[in-house]
């Protein structure tokens, strides 16, 4: 299947191993390749026709990527569902199975993140000594319990809201984001005929980064594999190093701790090969091992001469003109273009108004950052599925994907119970294709175009409750969610042009938290706000910061700068920050001046 050039021992011996695999993957050590070209392997030794191969993975934008890398080798993915865990628990568990549970058997709907922001900050607002927000509310659930983030004095508040929230839920036939795993964990386990059915369709299981998988996620993973009693194998992969989601329940299980939960034999594995980064900035991110793991960089950019820069002494006032001469550097000396630089910052807050400022001193430049996006990106929502089909380049190397977009979309008309028979995929295409507008209002636009096409559809969405409801969703949210953002100054987030960018390939500077820049990489790194009570958040570990600062590093190919600014203060106690202790007692031999 693959070219000796193609793939190294490593990969090649991790593909063809028979057994499950426990896989620890360096950063830039082709993870998505091995993990594509195991796929691809699989479903090509599939005999039997009610078989599948079921990959999970973090984003939808990452199984996105695998489907297409598999379609290109020529590969058939007709036997291959790919997508996140809560899309899989949906589509294999509470779908199909959701009548045997008391909370989903008259039907449920799943409600997006802006819904449940507004129904919790509703009951938060009798909350007022102590004054409890939806941000104090943050939660999810263990096979076991329903954990909360915030203090243990808001503790007894927050869980008296959150008890009327699943309530209300309960009385609306609703279910969140996090109920999704919830109710499809307890499902497998009260009925175990599930697991063993879902065993007996499965030939593998794959989950991509399970450094930030959550318990209940193991567990059901787990339950499905435990029941097919070594028929389903399994190929985990994962870097524990990168493991930062650990405030949403995210941690990296050893694969003993796997292997007993799933009962199963796994061959434990490693990819240490890094084709990204050169030899300094593997060895400046090394220091931040927290799990024992072996590096190399083996890439074009190996021997590349890399600056890497630590700044204490840039005032907080100063940093938008600082960051501004860095830029220009980058750009117009170095020769780096602009898409490959990227500016992370802690926490979006402080890069709301940083993005203003640079945008105002660069105009020349262009911006992309995931705080960005004028609608709400809400997968399981028909009209955000349609959304990507009409705002996406009909081109050439768009079509496939867009195919299989359309597929989803007539999947979810006929979920709706709308008579789809006289509708294929290419037609629908050619329908999206035929209609020009004029509008230069996102959302006005995107209504405009919704109500032509189903026009010229002869289908009428408002018969259909859930298309309706889901309609009402997405506007709605999509509204609250570009007013928030207009309010922090970036007024043109409402033009047609910036909803098409969305899906546009990156072309500006990509500005981002450090969380939302995991699986990116870029030629020039900026990172700033590394203080303490920031990086790491206020009362997790020095083990956090380390986590976070080997994202940092692992994400630039050739040069680095980490900034930890002066005048910066906590805004209780209004003493100034000091650097990230990790980050000021790592011992690197810095480069001298900033360019």
């Amino acid at each position: 299947m693959w070219n000796d050039s193609d793939l190294n021992d490593e990969q090649v011996e991790a593909i063809e191993e028979e057994k499950s695999v426990f896989l620890v993957a360096c950063p830039g050590s082709g993870k998505t390749r091995t993990l594509t070209y195991k796929i691809a392997r699989e479903l090509s030794k599939l005999k039997e026709e009610k078989k599948w191969v079921v990959a999970i993975t973090y984003t939808h934008r990452a199984a996105d990527e695998i489907h297409e890398r598999i379609e290109m080798l020529g590969v058939d993915t007709s036997k291959l569902w790919i997508g996140t865990i809560h899309s899989f628990c949906l589509e294999w568990i509470l779908k199909p199975y959701g009548i045997y549970h008391d909370s989903l058997k008259y039907g449920f709907r799943v409600i997006n993140s802006h819904d449940t922001e507004q129904k919790i900050t509703e009951l938060c607002l009798p909350f007022r000594n102590p004054k409890i927000t939806v941000w104090n509310c943050g939660h999810h659930y263990t096979s076991t319990e329903r954990v909360l983030t915030c203090s243990a004095v808001q503790r007894p508040y927050v869980e008296n809201i959150l008890d009327q929230y699943c309530a209300n839920l309960h009385d609306n036939q609703q279910v969140d984001f996090e109920q999704i795993l919830l109710f499809a964990y307890e499902l497998i386990v009260q009925h175990s005929s599930i697991s063993k059915l879902l065993s007996s369709l499965f030939s593998y299981i794959l989950v991509d980064e399970y450094q930030d998988t959550k318990e209940i996620q193991y567990r059901i993973v787990a339950e499905i594999i435990k029941a097919g009693q070594g028929r389903v194998k399994s190929f985990i992969v994962g870097d524990p190093n990168q493991a930062i989601y650990g405030s949403l329940g995210g941690y990296a299980i050893t694969a003993r701790e796997f292997q007993a939960m799933a009962n199963i034999e796994q061959r434990e594995m490693s990819l240490s090969l890094n084709y990204r980064s050169s030899n300094r900035i593997v060895e400046y991110f090394s220091h931040y091992n927290v799990y024992d793991t072996s590096i190399s960089a083996e890439g074009e950019f190996s021997d590349f001469p890399s600056v890497i820069t630590f700044d204490t002494l840039t005032e907080k006032s100063e940093l938008v003109e600082m960051l501004t001469q860095l830029i220009r550097h980058q750009i117009e000396v170095e020769g780096v273009p602009q898409n490959e630089i990227c500016i992370l910052a802690p926490q979006w807050i402080f890069l709301a108004s940083m993005t203003r400022s640079l945008m105002t001193a660069l105009p020349e430049y262009s911006f992309d950052g995931p705080g960005m996006v004028p609608f709400t990106r809400d997968i399981d929502n028909f009209w955000y599925k349609l959304t990507r089909i009409i705002l996406s380049e009909p081109s050439p190397t768009m079509y496939v994907r867009r195919l299989r977009w359309a597929g989803e979309v007539l999947s979810s008309l006929e979920d709706a119970n709308v008579d789809i028979s006289s509708i294929s995929r290419r037609m629908l295409l050619r329908e999206c294709n035929t209609i020009m507008l004029a509008e230069q209002d996102g959302l006005e636009y995107l209504e405009q175009f919704m109500d032509q096409l189903f026009e010229r559809l002869n289908i009428d969405y408002s018969d259909f409750p859930s298309l309706v409801e889901h309609h009402d969703a997405f506007f709605s949210s999509s509204r609250a969610r570009i007013q928030r953002i207009q309010k922090e100054g970036t007024t043109f987030i409402n033009t047609i042009d910036a909803f098409r960018k969305v899906f546009e390939s990156r072309s500006g500077i990509t500005v981002s938290t450090i969380h939302g820049i995991k699986g990116g990489e870029f030629d020039v790194v900026i990172a700033y706000a590394l203080l303490q009570g920031l990086v790491p958040y206020s009362g997790n570990s020095n083990d956090s910061a380390k986590k976070l600062l080997y994202v940092i590093g692992s994400r630039a190919r050739k040069h680095l700068h980490l900034i930890s600014e002066r005048g910066r203060r906590d805004a209780y106690t209004r003493t100034e920050r000091i650097p990230t202790e990790v980050l000021n007692a790592c011992s690197f031999d810095y480069d001298g001046e900033r360019p």
